[in-house]
C-alpha cells in the first residue's frame, strides 16, 4: 500500500517539460553516463518533502523495491528515505541500511544520487569503522563506486578528519572520468574551507598533473591571483 500511495504521489508531480531538460542536463542520450536513464521531472524539494511523510513508515523490503526502479525519482527517493531512517536509527539499524546501500550500488548510478546520500550513510557509517570499503570503492571499475568513495568523504571534512580525504584523492587524481575529477576537485574545495594548508600542500604535490577540471574546482574559491598562478603553473 505505501508503495502504491507513492506511485500515485509522483506520478502526479510528474512534468513532462522538467523532464525532457532533465534528461539533456543528466546525460541520458546514447553513448552518455546515463544512457537510457528515465526521468519523471520531479524536483528535490519536492522528493525531500515525500520523504519526511514516508520515512517512518516504509522499511527495506520496500526501499529494496523502490531502488531498482528504472524511474530516475523514485531511485532518489528510496536514498533520501535511507538518509532520513539512518539519522534516526540506532547503531544496529544504522549498520543495516549502510550494509543495504553497499550492496546496492548499482542503482545508485547518477551523480545527483550519489552526492545527496553516499557521505549521509557510507561516511556517516564509516567515520568510525574500518575504512577498507572506501578504497575498495575507489578502486572500482565503476565510476559511482568511485564517486561514492570520494563524496563520502564529506562527512569526515566536515568534521576537521583529512587524511582520507587526501588518500583518496592521491588515488583518483588521474581517473578517466570527468565526474571524477569534479568530485575530487569539489572535495579539496570543501577540505580547504577547514584547512587551507592541508589543500595547498596537496595541490603543490599534483596541480601540474591533474585534469583542468578538478584544478579549477578545487581552487574556485581561491583568490583571483592565487588561481592565475596555479592555472599558469606558476606556484
Amino acid at each position: 500500500m505505501i508503495l502504491e500511495d507513492i506511485h500515485r504521489r509522483t506520478l502526479k508531480l510528474a512534468d513532462k517539460k522538467k523532464a525532457a531538460q532533465m534528461q539533456k542536463y543528466f546525460k541520458t542520450g546514447k553513448g552518455q553516463y546515463a544512457e537510457g536513464d528515465l526521468f519523471w521531472g520531479i524536483s528535490v524539494p519536492e522528493l525531500r518533502e515525500l520523504a519526511k511523510d514516508y520515512a517512518p513508515l516504509i522499511n527495506l523490503v520496500e526501499i529494496s523495491i523502490l531502488i531498482k526502479s528504472e524511474v530516475h525519482e523514485k531511485r532518489l527517493l528510496s536514498l533520501l528515505f535511507l538518509v532520513q531512517k539512518y539519522k534516526r536509527a540506532d547503531q544496529a539499524t544504522q549498520k543495516k541500511i549502510y550494509e543495504f546501500y553497499i550492496k546496492n550500488t548499482e542503482y545508485i548510478n547518477n551523480w545527483d544520487l550519489v552526492d545527496l546520500s553516499a557521505y549521509h550513510i557510507v561516511g556517516a557509517f564509516l567515520f568510525n569503522q574500518d575504512k577498507d570499503m572506501l578504497y575498495v570503492l575507489a578502486e572500482s571499475k565503476n565510476i559511482w563506486e568511485r564517486r561514492i568513495a570520494m563524496i563520502a568523504t564529506y562527512h569526515f571534512i566536515k568534521q576537521s578528519s583529512f587524511n582520507h580525504t587526501l588518500r583518496l584523492a592521491k588515488i583518483l587524481v588521474n581517473d578517466p572520468e570527468d565526474l571524477i575529477h569534479k568530485a575530487v576537485g569539489w572535495m579539496l574545495r570543501e577540505l580547504g574551507k577547514k584547512d587551507l594548508a592541508a589543500e595547498e600542500r596537496f595541490l603543490k604535490h599534483h596541480y601540474q598533473n591533474m585534469p583542468r577540471t578538478m584544478l579549477r574546482y578545487a581552487i574556485e574559491k581561491f583568490p583571483k591571483t592565487k588561481r592565475l598562478r596555479y592555472l599558469n603553473g606558476k606556484v
